[in-house]
C-alpha cells in the first residue's frame, strides 16, 4: 500500500499562460496611455558607479524596484520584494526565516556566494556560507532596490558573477516629519508589528525604526522570531552629507530539518528533528560621508559588524557558537564633467575589509581570518547626438590574506596563504532608434572560497579562486508606458567553487571542472489603462558542465526556466490590488551531478495576491501567499531525499497608520 500523495493541483496556470501574460504587455494599450504614464511615473536616479548617478549614466541593463511598487505589492521585507517584483528566483530558507536564498542566473546552492548585496554602500555579503539577512532591513525605509544581473566584480569585488543587489534607503526631506505604524496577523501563527519615524530640523535628521515578528511557519519545529532596531542620524553639508546608522537584529529559529520524498508525500509538515534550534544576534554601526568639490565627488563608508550565532543539533549531540566581526572601509572619488559635448565619468576607489570568526564546538576551536585590499578604476563616456552612445571600461585588483587555525580532530584543515585576483569589464550602448537601445557587456569576474568552504574540502587543502568570463548582449524597446527588455548572457567558469558529495571518500567543497551558464532574460511592462499595469519576467538558463567526467550534464538545483507575471490595479480612489504568479521549472536534485537520479524536483506554480483600501491616514489590507495552497519544494540535497518543504497557503490581514 502506497502512501497518499498530498500534491494539490490548482486550476491550470501553465508556463505557457504566464509567458502569454508577458506578451500581453504589448497588446491593447492605447497610444494615448503612453503620454499619461510618462507624466505619472517619476524618474528614478540610480547608482551605477557607486555614486548617485547622473540620469544619463544609469546602469546598463538594471532593474529598479521603487518604494511605491514595494508598498503596492505588500512586500513585507526586502527579500520578498526582490522575489515578487524583481522576478528573482528564491529558494525556501532552511531555517524558517523569510530570507530565501536568492539566485541570479542559476548558481544553485551557492547562489548567495555568487551575488553581492549592498546596503547604502556597505557590503552585506560576508566570508561565510550564510546569506545576508535582508529581513532585518526596515522595509519602510527603502527608497529603491537596484538589481544588476551579470558580472560586476570591477566595482563590487568578490562574488559578483551572478550580479549585484543594491538597496538604497530614503534620504531626509526638508523641515519634514514622517512616520508609520504597521501591524499584521495571519495564519501559521504570523504576528508582526513595526514602526518607523523620521524628523528633520534644518540640516539635521533623526530616524528610527523598530520591528518584531514571529511565526510558527508551515512545519513542526520551525518557529521563527525576530526583533530589530535601527537608528540613524544625518547632517546636510554644503554640497554633501554625512551620517551614522546603527542596526541591531536578533533571530531565533527552530530547525525542522529535511525529509525523504516518501515522508514529504505522506505529511510535508512533519519533522525528524523536533529539538534542534539556533539563534543569531548582530550589531552593525556604519558611518558615511559624501561631499562635492566642483567636478569632484568624494565618498566613503566605514562599517563595523559584530555577530554571534549559536546552533544546537540535539539529534546528533552537536552544538557550536560562532563569534565574528567584520570591518569595512570604502573611500572613493569621482570626476564628472563635460568636454566638447561629451560627458565623462571617472570613478576610482579602494575597498578594505577585515573579517574574523572564532568557532567553539564539541570537536574543537577554530580561529579564521580574512583581510582583503582592493583598488579599482572605471571610466565611462557618453557622446551627444541621437544615438546617445556610451562606452565604459574598468579594472580591479584585489589581494586576500586568509588563515585558519583549528585545534581538534579536523586540524588538517589549518591554512595560511594569500591569493590575488583581477577583474575587468567593457560595456557599451547605442540607441539605434529613439525607442530602441542596444547594449553589450564583456568582462571577467571572480569569487574566492570562504572560510566555511576552505574548512571542509575534499583534499584538505584551500581551494583555488573561481573565475568567470562574462558576456551579455541586450536590447530595450519602448518607454515608461510600454517597455520590453531582452538580454542574452553567458558565463564560462573555471574552478567553480561548489560542494560535491561525490568528491573524495566523503564528499567536500571542491573546484569543479569547467562549467557554463548561458541563456536569456526578458522583462516586459505595460500601462494597460490608467488603472491597470502588467509586468513580467522570463529567464531561461542552461547550467552545465563544459568539461570533465560530467561534461554536458545539467548542474543541480538550477531550474531551466522561470516565468513570473504581476497585474496591478490602482484606480486612485484609495483602493489598490496586486496579484502575481510564478512558474518554476523542474530541477535536478542537489547530489545529482551525473544526472542519474530517476526523478527530478517537480515544477510548480505559486500565486500571491493583495487588496488594500485607504481610509484617511489608515490603510487596511488582505493578502495571501501561495494562494492555491500548492505543496512543493525548491530545496532537496539528495536523490528523493534531503527535502525542505516550502510553505503552504497563508492568509494575512494588516493595518497601517501613516503620520
Amino acid at each position: 500500500m502506497t502512501a497518499p500523495v498530498l500534491h494539490r493541483r490548482a486550476p491550470a496556470l501553465t508556463p505557457r499562460a504566464l509567458a502569454s501574460a508577458i506578451s500581453l504587455c504589448f497588446i491593447g494599450a492605447a497610444p494615448a496611455l503612453a503620454q499619461v504614464a510618462a507624466q505619472t511615473l517619476a524618474p528614478v536616479v540610480i547608482t551605477g558607479s557607486r555614486f548617485a548617478s547622473d540620469p544619463a549614466l544609469a546602469p546598463i541593463g538594471a532593474t529598479v524596484i521603487t518604494a511605491d511598487e514595494i508598498r503596492r505589492a505588500g512586500a513585507g521585507d526586502v527579500n520578498q520584494a526582490i522575489r515578487k517584483i524583481g522576478g528573482v528566483f528564491g529558494r525556501q530558507s532552511l531555517d524558517g526565516s523569510p530570507d530565501f536564498g536568492l539566485d541570479l542566473r542559476g548558481f544553485g546552492t551557492n547562489s548567495s556566494q555568487n551575488m553581492v548585496v549592498v546596503l547604502d554602500g556597505v557590503r552585506m555579503s560576508e566570508n561565510e556560507l550564510t546569506g545576508p539577512a535582508l529581513s532585518t532591513i526596515p522595509i519602510d525605509s527603502v527608497e529603491r532596490i537596484e538589481i544588476t544581473r551579470g558580472g560586476s566584480s570591477v566595482l563590487y569585488g568578490d562574488g559578483a558573477t551572478g550580479g549585484v543587489i543594491n538597496i538604497v534607503t530614503k534620504r531626509p526631506g526638508k523641515q519634514t516629519g514622517r512616520g508609520s505604524v504597521y501591524g499584521e496577523v495571519g495564519q501559521l501563527g504570523q504576528r508582526e508589528l513595526r514602526a518607523s519615524a523620521a524628523q528633520t530640523w534644518d540640516a539635521f535628521t533623526l530616524d528610527a525604526a523598530v520591528g518584531t515578528q514571529r511565526t510558527d511557519n508551515y512545519r513542526a519545529n520551525n518557529k521563527f522570531e525576530q526583533t530589530n532596531y535601527n537608528l540613524g542620524a544625518q547632517w546636510a553639508l554644503q554640497n554633501g552629507r554625512a551620517g551614522l546608522r546603527f542596526n541591531h537584529a536578533q533571530q531565533d529559529y527552530r530547525l525542522a530539518g529535511s525529509l525523504s520524498l516518501e515522508q514529504f508525500q505522506t505529511d510535508p509538515r512533519q519533522t525528524n528533528t523536533p529539538n534542534n534550534f539556533a539563534s543569531t544576534d548582530s550589531d552593525r554601526l556604519s558611518a558615511f560621508f559624501e561631499r562635492r568639490f566642483g567636478s569632484i565627488d568624494l565618498a566613503a563608508e566605514l562599517s563595523r559588524r559584530e555577530k554571534t550565532a549559536e546552533s544546537h543539533y540535539v539529534d546528533s549531540n552537536y552544538a557550536a557558537t560562532y563569534t565574528s566581526t567584520q570591518t569595512q572601509f570604502s573611500p572613493r572619488l569621482r570626476h564628472l564633467g563635460t568636454v566638447g559635448g561629451v560627458l565623462n565619468e571617472v570613478v576610482a576607489g579602494i575597498d578594505l575589509t577585515r573579517w574574523n570568526r572564532v568557532t567553539e564546538s564539541g570537536t574543537g576551536k577554530d580561529d579564521s581570518s580574512q583581510n582583503s585590499r582592493a583598488v579599482y578604476v572605471r571610466d565611462e563616456i557618453k557622446f551627444g547626438g541621437a544615438s546617445q552612445a556610451r562606452v565604459a571600461a574598468g579594472v580591479r585588483r584585489e589581494n586576500f590574506d586568509k588563515d585558519s587555525f583549528e585545534r581538534g580532530q579536523f586540524a588538517a584543515t589549518n591554512y595560511d596563504f594569500t591569493q590575488s585576483v583581477n577583474a575587468w569589464d567593457l560595456q557599451g550602448s547605442y540607441a539605434v532608434l529613439p525607442l530602441l537601445n542596444l547594449h553589450a557587456k564583456a568582462g571577467q569576474s571572480y569569487r574566492l572560497a570562504n572560510s566555511d568552504e576552505n574548512g571542509y574540502t575534499s583534499t584538505n587543502k584551500p581551494l583555488l579562486p573561481q573565475s568567470s568570463h562574462d558576456l551579455e548582449l541586450g536590447a530595450t524597446l519602448g518607454d515608461a508606458a510600454r517597455s520590453l527588455s531582452a538580454r542574452l548572457f553567458r558565463h564560462k567558469l573555471t574552478n567553480e567553487i561548489y560542494y560535491d558529495p561525490t568528491a573524495g571518500a566523503f564528499g567536500g567543497n571542491t573546484n569543479l571542472a569547467p562549467t557554463k551558464r548561458q541563456g536569456f532574460e526578458i522583462d516586459a511592462s505595460a500601462q494597460l489603462t490608467a488603472d491597470w499595469r502588467l509586468s513580467g519576467h522570463l529567464q531561461h538558463v542552461q547550467a552545465t558542465f563544459s568539461e570533465g567526467t560530467n561534461a554536458g550534464k545539467t548542474m543541480a538545483l538550477v531550474p531551466k526556466n522561470l516565468v513570473s507575471a504581476r497585474l496591478s490595479w490602482t484606480p486612485g480612489d484609495g483602493q489598490n490590488a496586486d496579484i502575481g504568479a510564478q512558474w518554476v521549472d523542474q530541477q535536478r536534485y542537489g547530489s545529482d551531478f551525473a544526472n542519474t537520479c530517476s526523478a527530478q524536483i517537480p515544477s510548480y506554480t505559486t500565486v500571491d495576491a493583495r487588496y488594500a483600501r485607504k481610509l484617511g491616514a489608515w490603510e487596511l489590507a488582505l493578502s495571501a501567499l501561495n494562494l492555491t495552497d500548492k505543496q512543493y519544494y525548491s530545496s532537496a540535497f539528495g536523490c528523493k531525499k534531503g527535502i525542505y518543504p516550502s510553505d503552504g497557503r497563508q492568509l494575512k490581514i494588516s493595518a497601517r497608520y501613516d503620520f
